[in-house]
């Protein structure tokens, strides 16, 4: 999708500018107008002799018409290139011979503020400014969609860089300190962002690759709402994907209790009292809202890719979606409330100076939706990447039902399979991003969630279930090894 007026591009010295008027020469047309803003120095010059030497295909002499107020060159199509900057009144323009050029030439007018009421419609306006080391172009191609579309294709990183600093030159923060942070499985990034003894984050997800941030915004300011914490949002531009929002520091759950495993029940009991909060609270409106079959069918990813990697047979979905459709409508397809989907240890944040549940700060929320009850408490408990303690599990699962009223008879096995459901749909989505993304770290939390399959499984209450996974092959380290040995072989 064309990017939408104005596109800005971050040109970090004069090949980035040389190669921008490069591009654009070979799209012009007899009657196309550029005109060209900016300070003295700010390189509009030096953008139309790259223009016109493009075009001409050889290092023309290209001098700027400062005095002479108008050069003309042989082209293809002819080239006129005028400085405006010494006109007194808009009329003199014209005297130049510049309405009739507009017609039948390509046109680069520095200082077009002097043509007045003169300047054509549909003009591209190009704006050149200093930014940081480089300069900013922002162009309005007055409505030339194609062009709009290849200039994206063609200076995606650019327009990137282009909007990062924009956004943080709207807040104070475009000179800050920069350090990249680890990222996860999905394709953004983050930044620690420092300034005058203050932090902040960046997210950056860019459109089309990932998840929305206008979701995360979304759910952000509901999750705030009803008195929890999420981060606070400090600017924003949905359209390219990024956010600058508060910083929660170095206080995971994880890489706390790994340095402190006494620390865990307390921990994950301030984990489960969020989620009463969350589902005690109305839900965010508008909140997805998948069926049985839907989950069934997330999960038949253990089969399309799991299975695939570890036999190399594709085998048929339909039994399995089947079987899993019917658990889940016979055990966790009640009444919906709102979920965060990702909630585990490697997304909470301790923050001690708050209280009560403000203590625990929430990350990686986009995909909230609705769903069942236990969703969450078994992301929580049956984590992918660490083992939380079968007792800590007990105590949390009984303090989750003491809070929220409901019973263990109907909870344990709903708990059971979505926590099935979960494991073969992580299992699958781990393979792919090995086979697809390049990332077989993932290959090796298989088998631990491979086990927390094997627990949920157990429950008399999935024995159809239980029958219809017996076909999965198991992760040994052979089939693991399978799955590694084809890392980044599938688009």
């Amino acid at each position: 999708m064309a990017p939408t007026d104005p596109i800005y591009i971050q040109l970090e010295g004069e090949d980035d500018t040389n190669r921008l008027a490069a591009f654009l020469a070979p799209l012009l047309r007899a009657g196309d107008v550029v005109l060209l803003d900016g300070p003295i120095g700010a390189g509009k010059t030096h953008f139309c002799r790259a223009v016109i030497r493009a075009r001409l295909g050889r290092q023309e002499d290209v001098p700027s018409p400062t005095f002479t107020l108008v050069q003309t060159y042989d082209a293809d199509v002819e080239i006129w290139h005028a400085d405006l900057y010494r006109l007194s009144h808009p009329d003199e323009a014209l005297e130049l011979g510049l309405e009739d050029a507009f017609v039948s030439a390509i046109c680069l007018v520095e200082w077009p503020e002097r043509l007045g009421d003169h300047a054509p419609v549909g003009a591209i306006r190009l704006t050149l400014a200093p930014s940081q080391d480089g300069r900013l172009a922002e162009i309005r191609l007055g409505g030339r969609g194609v062009v709009a579309a290849r200039l994206a294709q063609a200076f995606g990183a650019e327009i990137r860089a282009a909007a990062r600093l924009r956004l943080l030159g709207s807040v104070g923060w475009d000179r800050a300190d920069s350090l990249p942070l680890a990222g996860d499985a999905s394709a953004r990034r983050y930044e620690r962002l420092s300034l005058a003894g203050e932090s902040r984050i960046l997210m950056d997800s860019p459109p089309g690759i990932g998840d929305d941030v206008g979701d995360f915004a979304r759910i952000d300011r509901h999750l705030l709402a009803i008195g929890l914490t999420a981060p606070v949002i400090h600017a924003e531009d949905l359209a390219q994907g990024l956010l600058l929002t508060e910083d929660f520091g170095d206080g995971v759950f994880a890489r706390l209790i790994e340095n402190d495993p006494a620390a865990e029940g307390s921990l994950y009991q301030a984990a489960v009292d969020v989620l009463v909060r969350l589902q005690t609270s109305p839900p965010a409106p508008a909140l997805p809202d998948l069926s049985a079959a839907d989950w069934a069918q997330a999960a038949a990813m253990v089969l399309q890719w799991y299975s695939y990697a570890a036999t190399g047979e594709k085998p048929d979905t339909g039994p399995f979606v089947a079987g899993l459709t019917d658990t889940m409508m016979s055990y966790a397809d009640g009444p919906r409330v709102m979920i965060l989907r990702d909630y585990h240890a490697e997304n909470l944040m301790w923050l001690p100076s708050r209280q009560g549940v403000q203590r625990v700060g929430l990350l990686d929320f986009q995909l909230g939706q609705l769903g069942q009850p236990g969703y969450d408490l078994v992301s929580l408990l049956q984590d992918a990447r660490r083992d939380v303690g079968p007792e800590v599990e007990r105590l949390m699962i009984h303090r989750f039902l003491d809070a929220t009223g409901r019973g263990a008879a109907a909870f344990l096995p709903a708990y059971a399979a979505l926590g099935a459901q979960r494991a073969l749909r992580i299992i699958g989505v781990f393979a792919r991003l090995c086979l697809v993304a390049g990332k077989p770290g993932y290959v090796a939390l298989i088998p631990r969630v491979w086990g927390q399959l094997q627990r949920n499984l157990a429950r008399p209450e999935l024995s159809a279930l239980r029958a219809i996974c017996a076909t999965l092959p198991e992760p040994s380290p052979t089939t693991l090894d399978r799955i590694r040995a084809q890392c980044s072989t599938c688009q």
